[in-house]
């Protein structure tokens, strides 16, 4: 054997290993997707839309009242 041929195998070993590790990490990559949802979504606003028309029935109300007092 010549001298200096076991550092020409750790060097062979040292990039084999790095090579290998590389593949390996190549195939950890994350996957992000994004997916529109398979039913559509609804949003509910009855309920803001029923206190805006309730406000605007009471105060016509109060209108009504003050201007034919003897109605009710």
């Amino acid at each position: 054997m010549a001298a200096g041929s076991g550092r020409g195998n750790a060097r062979k070993t040292l990039i084999l290993s790095a090579l290998a590790g590389a593949v390996a990490l190549s195939g950890c990559q994350p996957t992000v997707r994004v997916e529109p949802p398979k039913e559509p979504i609804t949003i509910n606003l009855n309920i803001k839309l029923d206190a805006e028309v309730r406000v605007k029935l009471e105060e016509t109300a109060k209108q009504d009242i003050k201007t034919n007092p003897g109605v009710f």
